[in-house]
């Protein structure tokens, strides 16, 4: 895809996004951590369950548990033979046309195959009634969740706080993952300050630097941060060679451009290769993807806005594949659209939105009316992105494609 640029062509979105993927360097070193350090690493290897879970039947109710073949089909009364906690032994067997006190989570005593919520009974002395029931009723099978053996969890999975309580519910407390990819962040422009500090003339302060590293950082990412790189060639490069030494991707913001400034494109042609920029996305089209002394970079443009969404929508999917995951891509929502946008455009846009709820009660999206590359407001304001296609007009209560943030930063 090199030359790209010099064409003029623009490069769809989804064409770049799949460049990308198929340029993933294989993921990370294994490592084996306590289950206390793996929230967001990835799966090395398959889990297979150790165990049955449930590991025995168990009440999913508290009330009493009973045989159904004991009480006749309308219900009636059934002498109690006792009392079953969560933590005890199942007991003894037990004698038939009887029924046991039992809580959530307790063993059904052997013999035991039905349990009645305490609300739909009434204890009268050392008899309970019961109303008629079904066989199974609030009873939590042996093994009706997992069998020992069957795969617990596949390779690639990234670990959230439900997988870790899966594992923890097997017995498992320690997992195969891939090392956290190491991440090198470093920031294009002799106009950037940190805040903070004074401003000159013409100097701004450097947002970029901060909300990626914020963004690699959630998506549990280890962020080696190099600073800002001066518009010169050759403290361009000692910059890059330093990061490429220490990390196993690096990522830019700034200077990807046509500018007579942008001496970070040159900096990487001479030290490595740009297969791709020019993305037929907005905001954000000049994004680059190449590699320096053989570690993948993306260069990111330096807008803030178009910075945040090409990480978002580019860069996301390439480095959870870079860190071992399988599926990499989001799902979007179909929602109806609360907004005219009839300007086509060559380039698909992803605008600063959010759900609102319309007059009849239903969802629809909502957008900000300040959609410039430059700004953060809109951004802040949203709780996603609605997509516009290439050369698409969107019309009111048309269903648009959308985006959550909470499906992107996480």
């Amino acid at each position: 895809m090199s030359g790209v640029c010099d064409s003029g062509a623009l490069t769809p979105v989804d064409e770049g996004i799949r460049h990308l993927l198929d340029q993933a360097p294989p993921p990370p070193p294994v490592q084996r951590v306590a289950l206390d350090q793996a929230l967001a690493r990835v799966l090395a290897m398959d889990v297979l369950c150790p165990m049955n879970l449930p590991a025995w039947d168990n009440s999913a109710m508290d009330g009493y548990a009973l045989r159904a073949e004991d009480l006749p089909m309308e219900g009636g009364c059934l002498a109690l033979a006792g009392r079953i906690a969560a933590g005890d032994g199942p007991g003894e067997p037990l004698p038939a046309g009887r029924a046991v006190r039992i809580f959530t989570g307790a063993p059904l005593p052997p013999g035991a195959d039905t349990v009645v919520p305490q609300e739909s009974c009434r204890v009268e002395g050392e008899r309970v009634w019961l109303p008629s029931v079904n066989r199974g009723d609030h009873v939590r099978k042996e093994g009706e969740e997992l069998r020992r053996g069957d795969r617990l969890l596949g390779a690639g999975t990234r670990l959230r706080a439900q997988e870790l309580g899966l594992l923890a519910g097997a017995g498992i407390d320690q997992v195969e993952v891939f090392r956290r990819l190491q991440v090198g962040l470093l920031s294009s422009g002799d106009e950037l300050r940190e805040p903070g500090e004074p401003l000159a003339p013409g100097q701004i302060y450097n947002s970029n630097r901060h909300s990626l590293a914020a963004l690699l950082r959630g998506w549990g990412l280890e962020v080696h941060d190099f600073g800002v790189m001066p518009d010169q060639l050759l403290a361009s490069r000692q910059a890059l060679r330093l990061a490429a030494a220490e990390c196993d991707v690096l990522i830019t913001s700034g200077g990807v451009s046509v500018g007579e400034e942008d001496h970070l494109k040159h900096a990487i042609e001479t030290m490595g290769s740009i297969d791709l920029w020019r993305l037929a996305i907005q905001p954000g089209k000049p994004l680059a993807f190449g590699d320096v002394e053989g570690k993948p970079w993306i260069g990111l443009p330096g807008n803030p806005s178009a910075a945040l969404i090409t990480a978002l929508i580019v860069v996301r999917p390439f480095l959870f594949r870079a860190q071992g995951m399988h599926d990499v891509l989001p799902a979007p929502l179909q929602v109806p659209a609360g907004f005219d946008w009839l300007k086509r455009n060559r380039r698909r846009q992803y605008l600063r939105a959010r759900l609102v709820s319309g007059i009849d009660g239903q969802l629809c999206v909502e957008l900000h009316p300040q959609q410039s590359s430059a700004m953060l407001t809109a951004a802040c304001w949203a709780d996603g992105l609605a997509v516009v296609e290439r050369d698409a007009q969107v019309h009111k209560h048309d269903r648009v494609m959308y985006l959550p943030f909470a499906s992107l930063m996480h």
